[in-house]
């Protein structure tokens, strides 16, 4: 392949979403507004299929790397790259945003070119968080992704929209400054450089670390979101449009969890040591916990919501055991839950459109008027809940595998999280399913359209597909998570001989 284009291929991904805003500011067809929105999200995806052809799963270090100095006076660049890690998640977002804009094309009729506007600019600010080798460059478009979200809530969401995006922003706004305050401590402390790479290799006092990775620790939590930083995601879920549920569910939580990796690990072992026990219980009483609140839900919407919390779980405890399987498994429910999550709204939403109601008591005998929509929806189901043969199950087995070596205790109240998930979607389940329908009009509601079946079918198909065959996904994160789990084991034992000494 032609070695320029190789070169920059990142930046080609990341300029087409911004591109794509700048062609439909000009165009007035609502039609053809989606149809560039839908196109250039389509070629973002093609060219995320093409950095993976070309990724060599052997190297640990970062692939694709691109650097032009940008205010050379503070030593910020625009730096870009991949590694096993990010590249998962550059194909997630890539993956999900072409179905944001399938899902918003009837639903959406109102303000149609900012909506699409939104998407776009949600894909390119979140590519480049997930590439950015600068630290003045990954705040700057960390901060850009809160924007779209906060004018997808308020515009285009339910009744409650307005006290939902405000609680969303506040939330994220404590984050960011929290996230900020880090990255000033760590430039400072780092030799006053915003290089991600260069800082990683350095070695920071205990006190930096602490008060560092707690600063980086708190942003990350509450993006993530962490209990007990929790309360601002149900209500930005069930307020939000679909494709707005989907963005926030399937990538921009992984912030949180991608921060933890390039960040807190690799930077700050010895804080991250001394912190680990806190972070795994809160890990499980997050899993425990949403489970326990998504069982108690009548609304569809915020029963997704809360089995987030509950998931996430998964993503810290697997993250914080610092070993190849917790890790693996921590990235691969990141990976899993942006698929199971992100189609369970999508149907929720496809529901909403022909009844607008998302109250389960509401339903009822589905089976009968929409049999492709309840086989695809009891798929997405029984996925969330970890089913073996489904791409949950993997994750969170290779997650409890790692938490065996830590703790069996910790294993067992997880397993708990688990059963509950089963119980809260198999009871929906029979809710909304089976059984008669509450309403007349239930009974004559359409099954999914081409256009729907074309936005939940590769999903689908994803889900079987990964938990069937996970292998080409541990391949193309092996050889990181193998260095970092290095990194943290070279510190833990220099730790332990120093402890010997005293």
């Amino acid at each position: 392949m032609n070695t320029i284009f190789t070169e920059h291929l990142l930046s080609v991904m990341i300029v087409i979403p911004f591109l794509g805003i700048a062609i439909i500011a000009c165009i007035q067809d609502q039609e053809w507004i989606r149809r560039v929105a839908l196109g250039c999200t389509l070629g973002a995806g093609a060219l995320s299929l093409v950095l993976l052809k070309e990724f060599d799963f052997s190297t640990q270090g970062m692939q694709f790397v691109e650097r032009m100095a940008w205010m050379p006076t503070f030593n910020i660049q625009y730096a870009v790259g991949v590694d096993g890690i990010s590249l998962l998640l550059v194909l997630l977002t890539t993956l999900l945003c072409p179905f944001c804009v399938l899902c918003s094309w009837k639903s959406i009729t109102t303000r149609v070119r900012s909506f699409m506007a939104m998407i776009l600019l949600v894909e390119g600010a979140m590519i480049v968080v997930f590439t950015a080798l600068d630290l003045f460059l990954f705040f700057m478009l960390w901060e850009v992704t809160m924007i779209p979200m906060y004018f997808m809530i308020i515009l285009w969401g339910g009744p409650q929209r307005i006290a939902a995006g405000i609680k969303f922003v506040l939330y994220s706004l404590s984050g960011s400054l929290i996230l900020l305050l880090a990255i000033l401590g760590l430039y400072v402390e780092g030799g006053r450089t915003f290089d991600i790479l260069a800082l990683a290799e350095k070695t920071y006092s205990p006190d930096a670390q602490f008060w560092i990775f707690l600063a980086f620790f708190l942003a990350f939590a509450i993006k993530l979101p962490m209990l007990p930083f929790h309360t601002w995601l149900p209500d930005a879920h069930s307020e939000a449009p679909t494709a707005g549920s989907v963005l926030l569910a399937g990538v921009l939580l992984k912030m949180g969890g991608y921060g933890f990796l390039r960040f807190c690990l690799p930077m700050f072992p010895e804080a991250s040591v001394t912190f680990a026990p806190y972070i795994l219980w809160l890990s499980v009483a997050g899993i425990v916990y949403g489970g326990y609140m998504a069982l108690a839900q009548s609304d569809l919407k915020k029963l997704v919501a809360y089995s987030s919390i509950s998931h996430m779980g998964f993503v810290t405890l697997g993250i914080f055991v610092f070993n190849n399987h917790g890790i693996q498994g921590a990235i691969l429910q990141m990976v899993n839950h942006g698929i199971t999550t992100g189609a369970l709204f999508l149907a929720v939403g496809q529901l909403y459109d022909r009844t607008h109601t998302r109250s389960i008591h509401d339903y009822g005998g589905l089976q009968k008027s929409m049999p492709r929509f309840v086989a695809l929806f009891c798929l997405f189901s029984v996925a969330s809940f970890g089913l073996p043969g489904t791409c949950n199950f993997i994750g969170e087995f290779l997650v409890l595998v790692g938490t065996s070596f830590k703790s069996y205790v910790m294993v067992l109240l997880s397993m708990g999280g688990i059963v509950l998930a089963a119980a809260y979607m198999l009871w929906m389940l029979q809710r909304v399913v089976l059984g008669q329908p509450k309403n007349p009009t239930i009974s004559q509601l359409p099954d999914l359209s081409i256009r729907e079946l074309a936005t939940v079918i590769p999903l689908a198909v994803l889900v079987l597909g990964i938990g069937l065959y996970p292998s080409p996904l541990m391949e193309m994160m092996d050889s990181s998570v193998t260095h970092l789990v290095q990194h943290m084991a070279q510190y833990q034992v220099g730790m332990l001989h120093e402890v010997a000494i005293r």
